[in-house]
């Protein structure tokens, strides 16, 4: 059994010629398993979030309280252009960033999309260890997550792949994402 700290290889029988973007629900694993997929597959990672706060020279919870999610919104797409850029990564999408129409059509265009897809008691869970969710905020995190599921699961259905993310260690999901890819 691979621990976290071992890497997951692949045989090289993928290599990406796009960048692959994960979609799915806050709480589905995309930064933890893009970041060990990332590392199989020997292609950067990079987190839109992180992004995003990186270019807007503060935290998305102050860009939320400041703007409004309208706003954030738009800049999310602009930071996601840049990165769907051609070059094979992995990128963490946030949340909400597949609901846009436009942002849903850029990455189904220019990267392999794969579904994070997880269960309410899983994603209320995951959720519950760490703060800093502008959705969330003074909120029932498992109200407010089945309602989004709700909303979401049908356009993140649009995605080229659906992985199912499960209340067991991120490697499962990695592996299957490489399993997958393989057949490609």
């Amino acid at each position: 059994m691979t621990t976290d700290a071992a890497p997951l290889a692949i045989d090289g029988a993928y290599k990406p010629d796009r960048p692959i973007a994960l979609i799915g629900m806050m709480g589905s694993g995309k930064s933890t398993i893009g970041k060990r997929l990332a590392t199989a597959l020997d292609i950067p990672f990079v987190d839109s979030d992180q992004a995003i706060e990186d270019a807007a020279g503060c935290t998305i919870a102050e860009i939320f309280a400041q703007y409004g999610e309208k706003e954030f919104r738009d800049g999310e797409r602009r930071v996601i252009q840049r990165l769907v850029d051609g070059r094979p990564k992995v990128i963490a999408t946030g949340g909400g960033a597949f609901i846009q129409p436009e942002t849903r059509q850029l990455l189904l265009d220019k990267s392999l999309v794969i579904w994070l897809d997880a269960e309410l008691d899983t994603l209320v869970e995951r959720v519950s260890r760490r703060g800093g969710r502008p959705l969330l905020d003074g909120k029932d995190p498992r109200e407010v997550l089945a309602r989004l599921l709700a909303e979401r699961n049908p356009i993140y259905a649009e995605a080229h792949i659906r992985i199912p993310s499960k209340p067991v260690p991120h490697e499962a999901a990695v592996r299957s994402i490489l399993e997958v890819l393989k057949q490609q």
